[in-house]
Protein backbone atom coordinates (compact mmCIF):
# COMPACT_ATOMS: atom_id res chain seq x y z
CA UNK A 1 0.00 0.00 0.00
CA UNK A 2 1.68 3.66 -0.92
CA UNK A 3 1.72 6.42 1.88
CA UNK A 4 -1.40 8.87 2.65
CA UNK A 5 -1.18 11.97 0.53
CA UNK A 6 -3.50 13.96 2.32
CA UNK A 7 -0.88 15.34 4.69
CA UNK A 8 1.80 17.22 4.28
CA UNK A 9 5.30 16.94 5.78
CA UNK A 10 4.48 18.01 9.15
CA UNK A 11 1.31 16.28 9.13
CA UNK A 12 -1.53 18.97 8.46
CA UNK A 13 -3.98 18.13 6.31
CA UNK A 14 -3.63 19.16 2.38
CA UNK A 15 -5.36 19.07 -0.86
CA UNK A 16 -2.72 17.07 -3.36
CA UNK A 17 -1.45 19.32 -6.08
CA UNK A 18 -2.35 17.30 -9.29
CA UNK A 19 -0.84 20.37 -11.57
CA UNK A 20 1.79 18.02 -12.92
CA UNK A 21 -0.37 15.04 -14.01
CA UNK A 22 -1.43 14.29 -17.32
CA UNK A 23 -4.93 14.87 -18.58
CA UNK A 24 -6.21 11.34 -19.18
CA UNK A 25 -9.69 9.87 -19.26
CA UNK A 26 -10.93 8.30 -16.03
CA UNK A 27 -13.65 6.35 -15.01
CA UNK A 28 -14.76 4.86 -11.54
CA UNK A 29 -17.43 2.68 -10.58
CA UNK A 30 -19.34 2.18 -6.76
CA UNK A 31 -21.78 0.11 -6.04
CA UNK A 32 -24.24 -0.35 -2.88
CA UNK A 33 -27.47 -2.15 -1.45
CA UNK A 34 -30.50 -1.16 0.61
CA UNK A 35 -32.05 -3.93 2.30
CA UNK A 36 -35.77 -3.49 3.90
CA UNK A 37 -38.87 -5.11 4.74
CA UNK A 38 -40.06 -7.24 2.01
CA UNK A 39 -43.49 -4.94 2.23
CA UNK A 40 -41.28 -1.88 1.64
CA UNK A 41 -39.78 -3.31 -1.14
CA UNK A 42 -43.38 -4.33 -2.87
CA UNK A 43 -44.22 -0.50 -1.95
CA UNK A 44 -41.63 0.65 -3.97
CA UNK A 45 -42.21 -1.69 -6.75
CA UNK A 46 -46.07 -1.15 -6.95
CA UNK A 47 -45.14 2.85 -6.88
CA UNK A 48 -47.23 3.00 -3.91
CA UNK A 49 -44.69 5.01 -1.65
CA UNK A 50 -45.87 8.48 -0.88
CA UNK A 51 -43.30 10.87 -1.53
CA UNK A 52 -43.35 9.38 -5.28
CA UNK A 53 -40.80 7.59 -7.65
CA UNK A 54 -38.17 5.97 -5.69
CA UNK A 55 -35.61 4.91 -8.25
CA UNK A 56 -36.11 7.94 -10.10
CA UNK A 57 -35.63 9.99 -7.43
CA UNK A 58 -33.07 8.56 -5.56
CA UNK A 59 -31.50 8.33 -9.76
CA UNK A 60 -31.38 12.27 -9.52
CA UNK A 61 -29.88 12.13 -5.93
CA UNK A 62 -26.93 10.41 -6.95
CA UNK A 63 -26.32 12.16 -9.91
CA UNK A 64 -26.49 15.39 -7.83
CA UNK A 65 -24.52 14.18 -5.15
CA UNK A 66 -21.68 13.51 -7.69
CA UNK A 67 -21.66 16.98 -8.47
CA UNK A 68 -21.37 18.05 -5.38
CA UNK A 69 -18.85 16.10 -3.73
CA UNK A 70 -15.86 18.27 -3.63
CA UNK A 71 -18.62 20.24 -1.22
CA UNK A 72 -18.89 17.10 1.06
CA UNK A 73 -15.42 15.80 1.03
CA UNK A 74 -12.56 17.87 2.45
CA UNK A 75 -9.91 18.17 0.23
CA UNK A 76 -11.54 16.71 -3.13
CA UNK A 77 -10.81 18.44 -5.88
CA UNK A 78 -14.15 20.30 -7.73
CA UNK A 79 -14.12 18.03 -11.25
CA UNK A 80 -16.18 18.78 -14.38
CA UNK A 81 -17.81 15.27 -14.70
CA UNK A 82 -18.27 14.69 -18.09
CA UNK A 83 -20.82 11.82 -17.37
CA UNK A 84 -22.73 10.09 -14.31
CA UNK A 85 -24.71 7.09 -14.36
CA UNK A 86 -26.56 5.67 -12.12
CA UNK A 87 -28.68 2.03 -12.42
CA UNK A 88 -30.84 1.15 -9.77
CA UNK A 89 -32.38 -1.84 -9.64
CA UNK A 90 -35.21 -3.82 -7.34
CA UNK A 91 -34.70 -7.44 -6.40
CA UNK A 92 -37.96 -8.64 -4.34
CA UNK A 93 -36.04 -11.97 -3.66
CA UNK A 94 -33.58 -10.20 -1.63
CA UNK A 95 -35.74 -7.22 -0.59
CA UNK A 96 -33.03 -5.19 -1.56
CA UNK A 97 -32.15 -2.09 -3.67
CA UNK A 98 -28.93 -2.39 -5.80
CA UNK A 99 -27.45 0.80 -6.91
CA UNK A 100 -24.09 1.54 -9.28
CA UNK A 101 -22.65 4.25 -10.11
CA UNK A 102 -20.32 5.29 -13.33
CA UNK A 103 -18.70 8.32 -13.03
CA UNK A 104 -16.72 9.56 -16.18
CA UNK A 105 -14.27 12.48 -17.16
CA UNK A 106 -11.26 13.85 -18.95
CA UNK A 107 -8.36 15.34 -16.12
CA UNK A 108 -5.86 15.36 -13.86
CA UNK A 109 -7.10 12.90 -11.17
CA UNK A 110 -10.14 10.15 -10.40
CA UNK A 111 -13.06 10.07 -9.75
CA UNK A 112 -13.77 7.38 -7.22
CA UNK A 113 -15.00 9.84 -4.60
CA UNK A 114 -17.57 10.92 -7.11
CA UNK A 115 -18.93 7.31 -7.61
CA UNK A 116 -18.73 6.62 -4.14
CA UNK A 117 -21.02 9.63 -3.26
CA UNK A 118 -23.56 9.12 -5.73
CA UNK A 119 -24.23 5.65 -4.31
CA UNK A 120 -24.40 6.59 -0.97
CA UNK A 121 -26.06 9.70 -1.72
CA UNK A 122 -28.72 7.61 -3.81
CA UNK A 123 -29.05 4.98 -0.85
CA UNK A 124 -29.48 7.42 1.68
CA UNK A 125 -32.54 8.92 -0.79
CA UNK A 126 -33.53 5.69 -0.78
CA UNK A 127 -34.23 5.42 2.70
CA UNK A 128 -35.63 9.12 2.99
CA UNK A 129 -38.63 8.07 0.74
CA UNK A 130 -39.18 5.05 2.83
CA UNK A 131 -38.61 5.72 6.22
CA UNK A 132 -42.18 6.44 6.91
CA UNK A 133 -42.84 3.08 6.84
CA UNK A 134 -39.30 1.17 7.42
CA UNK A 135 -36.79 2.31 9.93
CA UNK A 136 -34.75 -0.65 9.89
CA UNK A 137 -33.85 -0.62 5.97
CA UNK A 138 -29.67 -1.08 5.78
CA UNK A 139 -27.44 0.84 3.58
CA UNK A 140 -25.21 -1.79 2.59
CA UNK A 141 -21.64 -2.97 1.24
CA UNK A 142 -20.77 0.43 -0.24
CA UNK A 143 -17.88 0.09 -2.16
CA UNK A 144 -15.58 0.63 -5.22
CA UNK A 145 -16.05 -1.83 -7.76
CA UNK A 146 -13.70 -0.39 -10.85
CA UNK A 147 -11.70 2.32 -11.94
CA UNK A 148 -9.39 3.36 -14.87
CA UNK A 149 -7.78 5.65 -15.91
CA UNK A 150 -4.41 7.78 -14.76
CA UNK A 151 -0.77 6.48 -13.66
CA UNK A 152 -2.23 3.80 -11.59
CA UNK A 153 -4.36 1.95 -14.30
CA UNK A 154 -6.93 -0.16 -14.11
CA UNK A 155 -8.41 -1.28 -10.37
CA UNK A 156 -11.57 -4.45 -10.64
CA UNK A 157 -12.49 -4.73 -6.75
CA UNK A 158 -15.90 -7.29 -6.15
Amino acid sequence: MSELTHFDERGNAAMVDVGDKDITERTATAAGTVTMDPATMKLIVDGGVKKGDVLSVARLAGIMGAKKTPDLIPLCHPLALTSVKLELSCDPGRSAVDITATCKLKGRTGVEMEALTAVSVAALTVYDMCKAVDRGMKLENIRLIHKAGGKSGDWHGE
